[in-house]
């Protein structure tokens, strides 16, 4: 199994386990570290000739932040 392929299998626990967080900083915190291995498993593929690096510029929205906040779906029901 390739790096990459761990990393994105981590970044999964993650997102699974931040559906299942009881308090929004403990989701938050899941989902940043679902991005992170996210990010990990990008760079270790372009490490290994895989894709061409990614262009620099930052998209950014209006307010000129570089990306939302994550919103937990509504547990509603």
């Amino acid at each position: 199994m390739k790096q990459s392929e761990i990393f994105r299998e981590n970044a999964e626990n993650c997102a699974h386990l931040a559906e299942s967080a009881t308090n929004e900083p403990t989701f938050l915190r899941y989902k940043r570290m679902e991005a992170a291995w996210r990010a990990l498993a990008d760079e270790q593929d372009w490490l290994d000739g895989e894709v061409s690096p990614a262009p620099t510029s930052t998209a950014r929205s209006r307010n000129g932040s570089a990306k939302a906040k994550p919103q937990r779906p509504d547990r509603a029901g």
